[in-house]
């Protein structure tokens, strides 16, 4: 499978979990491949647990939005998350390695045309 690069906007240069100008990011690399699916390594670590042993889900949502995030990035669009739904999963453990995707499934306009993307989430 062939990955390519994903650059961030340039107004995104102090994001939490992929800015490059900011010292407590966690500097993720975002990569997309043909489909436009967007893939990111992630290594959990202790600090970022809830319950123990368990990634905490506010660091899943945070994950999960900035691969949406990426996702747009990666079409050359910015925008914001309006909405966001989780089922949370015991399944992350904080001793795993972790790759998270993502990849727009529906583009819908809403009532004044302004365009609103659909990205399922897949974190596995």
């Amino acid at each position: 499978m062939q990955l390519v690069h994903v650059k961030a906007a340039d107004s995104h240069f102090g994001c939490l979990l992929c800015g490059k100008s900011n010292p407590m990011s966690m500097h993720l690399d975002f990569y997309a491949d043909l489909t436009g699916t967007v893939y990111a390594e992630f290594i959990t670590n202790p600090y970022l647990q809830g319950y123990k042993g368990i990634l905490h889900g506010g660091v899943t949502c945070a994950l999960l939005d900035s691969a949406m995030t990426h996702c747009l990035f990666n079409l050359q669009i910015e925008g914001v998350t309006g909405e966001m739904n989780i089922k949370q999963s015991p399944t992350a453990r904080i001793t795993q390695r972790t790759e998270q995707f993502r990849r727009i499934t529906h583009l819908l306009l809403n009532s004044a045309g302004i365009p609103l993307y659909y990205l399922p989430r897949y974190f596995c």
